[in-house]
C-alpha cells in the first residue's frame, strides 16, 4: 500500500535529495598555484606588452599606490628587461621656492608646483635618452619592427591597434593608438550607358537572351513559345525556331559545337543543330518547369535547374542524366558553371545559394545569408568571385568557399538578372523595369536607368527578365516584359568632368546579413 504524503513533505524530500546530490561539489575550481600563475602572468605581459615595457613610469603614481612591490607580486621587478634599470623619468614638479621676494624659505612659506599628467608625459617623451635607455631600445624591438623583420605587410597587424613610432631624442617610442575607421575606396569612373536601339518582334514577354561566341548574332526565348535569332549589328530578325509548347525560359549557344540549347516551362530541354535548324536531342527527367541552363566551359556537360527543386547534369552527347543535384527545398531559379572549383553554382527560391562538387554530385557549401529568393547569380569573368541578386540585397562572394565580400544595397526590387563585364561594370535588372549599374570593386551605384515601355504597352509591363553583355562588352542587351529587346552602349561623349562621381569617402557600414 502506497503511503500518502502531503505536497509540502514531498517538496521538501525532493529538495533534500537535490541537496544531497550536489553537496559534494566536484565542479569547484582547483586551488591557484602561485608559482605557475606568476610564470603565466609574466609570459602574458611579455607577449602582449613587450613592446611598451621600456616606456617611462611616473614614480609618483607608484608611490601613491604604495610602491611597485606592495600588493602586486607581478610588478616591475618581475620583468627581466627592466632589471638593473633606474626608472629614468621622475617628474616630481619644481624645486621648493619662497612665496615672495625677501621671504625666508621655510616649511611654512615654501611653494612647489606639480605638473599636470599630460605635461609630465610630454616632458618625459622630449627628454634626451640615457645610455641604458638606448641599450633597452636596441634589444626591445617595437611591434612594427617585428612585423617588418618577418616580412609581413603593415596592414596585417591586428585591426584594432596601429603602432606609431615617435622620434624623440634619437630614440623610438612605441605609442599605441586606435586606427582610423575604414573608408570606402574611390570607385573607378565608368561612362554612363545609353539606350540606342529597341528591337521588337516577339509576341510575348522576352524571358531569356544569349549572345553567340562569334559575336555575329544573338538569340532570345519568349513567352510566345518561340526562339528568335537576331543579327547583332543591325538588329534584324534572322530566324524563328518553334517547338516548345510553353514559355521558353533559358537559351545558351555552345562555344564547342554548332548547337543551341533551350529549356522551358513545358519541362523540356532541347538541343538544336544550327546547321539544320532542327531539334536533334531531348533531355528528359525534370518533373516541372525548367527555369535556367548553362554549359560547362571545358567539358561536354549541360546543367539545368528546375521548379522541381533540383538541378540536373546532362551528358550533351548521350543525353544521359549524370547527376541530379538535390538539396534545395524550393524552385531552383538560376545555375552557373565554371571550369574552376566549385564548378556549379545554384540560386534558389529557398533563399540559399549552393556551391556543388561536380564529380561527387554533392553540395560543397550552402550560403544562407540572403533573406529572400535568389533569382540571379553572375560570375566575374576575371576575378575568382561572384555575385547573387535578391530583393533584400546584391551580395558579392569569394570562391572557392563562398566567403562574403560586401553588400550592394539600394536596388529595392525583385532582381531577375545580373551581368558583369571585365571592366567591373555590374548590371542588375529588376521586375519593375529599373536597371542599376554598379562599380564591382567598391559597390558604388554609378547609374540608374528606367527605360520607357514600348508604345502601346502598359506601364505595368515594364520589367527586365534577362540582360547580357555581348562578346566585345561594348553593348548591353536586355530582354523585357514589353516584348522588346533593348540595346545599350556606353556614351562616347561622356567624360569624368561632364559626369563626375558623386562619391564621398564615408565610413563603411557593411552588414554581414
Amino acid at each position: 500500500e502506497v503511503q500518502k504524503h502531503s505536497v509540502h513533505t514531498l517538496v521538501f524530500r525532493s529538495l533534500k535529495r537535490t541537496h544531497d546530490m550536489f553537496v559534494a561539489d566536484n565542479a569547484k575550481p582547483i586551488p591557484l598555484d602561485e608559482e605557475s600563475h606568476k610564470v603565466k602572468m609574466s609570459v602574458k605581459l611579455r607577449t602582449e606588452y613587450g613592446s611598451v615595457l621600456h616606456m617611462p613610469t611616473l614614480k609618483e603614481n607608484l608611490r601613491e599606490k604604495g610602491g611597485p612591490n606592495s600588493g602586486d607580486p607581478y610588478a616591475q621587478k618581475q620583468f627581466p628587461g627592466n632589471q638593473g634599470q633606474e626608472l629614468e623619468y621622475m617628474i616630481t614638479g619644481t624645486h621648493p621656492y619662497p612665496s615672495g621676494p625677501g621671504v625666508a624659505l621655510t616649511a611654512d612659506t615654501k611653494v612647489q608646483r606639480m605638473p599636470s599628467e599630460s605635461a609630465a608625459q610630454s616632458l618625459a617623451v622630449a627628454l634626451p635618452a640615457s645610455q641604458s635607455r638606448l641599450d633597452a631600445s636596441r634589444t626591445a624591438a617595437g611591434v612594427g619592427d617585428i612585423y617588418r623583420h618577418a616580412g609581413i605587410a603593415e596592414r596585417s597587424q591586428p585591426p584594432g591597434m596601429a603602432v606609431a613610432l615617435v622620434e624623440a631624442g634619437g630614440n623610438k617610442n612605441s605609442a599605441l593608438m586606435a586606427k582610423k575607421a575604414p573608408t570606402m575606396p574611390k570607385p573607378q569612373w565608368h561612362p554612363p550607358w545609353k539606350l540606342y536601339r529597341v528591337i521588337s518582334g516577339h509576341l510575348g514577354w522576352v524571358r531569356c537572351i544569349a549572345v553567340e561566341p562569334g559575336n555575329q548574332w544573338f538569340v532570345t526565348g519568349s513567352a510566345d513559345r518561340t526562339i528568335k535569332i537576331w543579327d547583332l549589328a543591325s538588329g534584324k530578325l534572322k530566324l524563328s525556331l518553334t517547338g516548345h509548347i510553353s514559355t521558353v525560359r533559358g537559351v545558351i549557344v555552345s562555344a564547342r559545337s554548332p548547337y543551341l540549347f533551350s529549356c522551358g516551362e513545358d519541362k523540356q530541354v532541347k538541343c538544336w543543330d544550327l546547321e539544320y535548324n532542327k531539334v536533334i536531342r531531348h533531355y528528359h527527367g525534370h518533373l516541372s518547369a525548367v527555369y535556367g541552363l548553362d554549359l560547362h566551359p571545358t567539358i561536354d556537360v549541360l546543367v539545368t535547374c528546375s521548379r522541381d527543386s533540383t538541378a540536373r547534369i546532362w551528358d550533351v552527347r548521350t543525353k544521359a542524366s549524370v547527376h541530379t543535384l538535390s538539396g534545395h527545398t524550393n524552385a531552383v531559379a538560376t545555375v552557373k558553371c565554371q571550369a574552376a572549383e566549385p564548378q556549379i553554382i545554384t540560386g534558389s527560391h529557398d533563399t540559399t545559394i549552393r556551391l556543388w562538387d561536380l564529380v561527387a554530385g554533392k553540395t560543397r557549401v550552402t550560403l544562407t545569408n540572403h533573406k529572400k529568393s535568389v533569382r540571379a547569380v553572375v560570375l566575374h569573368p576575371r576575378h575568382y568571385t561572384f555575385a547573387s541578386g535578391s530583393p533584400d540585397n546584391i551580395k558579392q562572394w569569394k570562391f572557392p568557399d563562398g566567403n562574403f565580400i560586401q553588400n550592394l544595397s539600394g536596388h529595392n526590387a525583385i532582381i531577375n538578372t545580373l551581368a558583369v563585364n571585365s571592366d567591373g561594370v555590374l548590371v542588375s535588372g529588376a521586375d519593375n523595369g529599373t536597371m542599376h549599374l554598379w562599380d564591382w570593386r567598391t559597390g558604388y551605384n554609378f547609374q540608374r536607368v528606367h527605360a520607357a515601355v514600348q508604345p502601346g504597352s502598359l506601364d505595368s509591363e515594364s520589367g527586365i527578365f534577362a540582360c547580357v553583355f555581348d562578346q566585345s562588352e561594348s553593348r548591353l542587351l536586355t530582354a523585357e516584359a514589353d516584348k522588346t529587346i533593348k540595346v545599350y552602349k556606353e556614351d562616347d561623349t561622356a567624360t569624368e568632368e561632364t559626369h563626375p562621381i558623386s562619391w564621398k569617402p564615408e565610413i563603411i557600414k557593411r552588414k554581414r546579413f
